[in-house]
């Protein structure tokens, strides 16, 4: 049964994640925020260009105290191609139960909406020449779980409740990393007490 959207001050539904690469990722974390980014399918090109923003400024969001973990609903196999370059924890979550969990939704206003038009297509016009030029890798025709996924973020605190959550209502809302920083900026710090529940 899908989850309501979670709200600051929710208990964080997840305890730990297991990314493709590296280390499983324990939640909370004692010492930084997590950032658990929900996007779309492997070679999605909305969320590889937004992807490549966070890349750039990785060592600014480690600065904040903030980790990444990118959260896909495609399956191992689907996202392996699309790792290379993308140094962040990436988990494949092809049955969705993480998005399920956390409330995160499919729904054909991802795509619909007027204000996703450009990005989509911008998305794709710098997909397109970063394939000719052979450093980027052809999304999946026919990715598992749809391409109707919305996007959506939450900054996870070191007590393992919810600072921040935000659910995209079209495929480019999302959080940018300026209000990413913004947040973290704000987020309570310190001895905390985990969520036991």
């Amino acid at each position: 049964m899908p989850q309501g959207p979670l709200k600051p001050g929710s208990p964080a539904p997840v305890r730990r994640l297991d990314p493709l690469l590296g280390d499983p990722v324990t939640v909370p974390d004692p010492e930084r925020l997590i950032h658990l980014q929900f996007r779309r399918f492997a070679g999605c090109p909305v969320c590889h260009l937004h992807l490549r923003s966070v890349v750039r400024r990785r060592e600014e969001i480690e600065a904040a105290g903030v980790r990444e973990v990118v959260v896909f609903h495609s399956p191992p196999e689907e996202l392996r191609p699309h790792l290379d370059g993308l140094p962040l924890p990436v988990v494949a979550d092809p049955d969705k139960r993480l998005y399920t969990a956390f409330g995160v939704e499919s729904t054909p206003r991802s795509l619909l909406s007027p204000r996703a038009w450009w990005p989509m297509a911008r998305a794709v016009l710098i997909g397109t020449w970063g394939m000719l030029r052979g450093r980027d890798k052809p999304p999946v025709l026919r990715p598992r779980g749809g391409r109707l996924g919305l996007p959506a973020d939450f900054l996870i605190g070191s007590d393992g409740r919810i600072v921040a959550a935000k659910y995209g209502e079209h495929v480019d809302d999302q959080w940018s990393v300026d209000e990413l920083l913004a947040l973290a900026s704000h987020a309570p710090r310190g001895p905390v007490t985990p969520v036991t529940s």
